[in-house]
């Protein structure tokens, strides 16, 4: 049972989160036939989280880095298998997968990432199997209500059934499967290492 410490602020994080994913989700809803102009907000997004954390931070986050591109390529990876057996379709895009796409999907363990480093400070007990129930949940729901606002701006379509606001059953299990593959060899290389991370040690 996870306890926690201050739920004021355990929720406070919850709702930024929810702030942040609105805000994006209708950036991206309203730009989606530009997908270059998309691509270069997220690109330049993601040369800021790396000037913060790596170039000018006194302790390197490479684990940070590393992780963002784990879940970049996987995205990629997964999004090419799914437009190519027609599970999805994007709209208003002349190619199949817009330009985007790599950059969001690095932002989004970036965001996992900083929700949860910043709730594991509010838990009591800071064990690895508190931190593995929050991070799953946050990959389960935090990318799908992300997806909600995307999909219902008509970026793009799910054709597989069992949907809720658009999301079908298989993408929350792709999602999951994802960002906790991602944190698996994560946290696998911190110990093999010894690094410290909060998240994944």
């Amino acid at each position: 049972m996870i306890q926690i410490t201050n739920y004021k602020g355990f929720l406070k994080e919850i709702l930024k989160a929810i702030i942040k994913l609105c805000i994006a989700g209708f950036l991206i809803g309203f730009l989606k036939s530009n997908d270059a102009i998309i691509a270069i907000i997220l690109l330049l997004k993601i040369l800021h989280v790396i000037y913060k954390n790596i170039i000018i931070a006194q302790t390197k986050n490479w684990i940070l880095l590393i992780g963002m591109i784990l879940t970049g390529f996987g995205g990629l990876l997964g999004e090419n298998w799914g437009v190519h057996n027609n599970y999805w379709e994007y709209h208003e895009v002349s190619r199949e997968l817009p330009l985007w796409l790599p950059f969001a999907w690095m932002l989004a363990f970036y965001f996992l990432y900083s929700i949860e480093s910043r709730m594991i400070e509010f838990l009591k007990n800071k064990t690895m199997s508190n931190k593995l129930i929050i991070a799953f949940w946050l990959s389960l729901f935090v990318p799908a209500f992300g997806e909600v606002i995307t999909i219902n701006l008509g970026v793009w379509t799910y054709y597989w059934p069992y949907q809720l606001f658009g999301v079908p059953l298989y993408a929350f299990i792709c999602l999951v499967f994802v960002h906790m593959l991602v944190y698996g060899i994560l946290s696998f290389v911190c110990k093999k290492w010894k690094i410290k991370d909060n998240v994944f040690i």
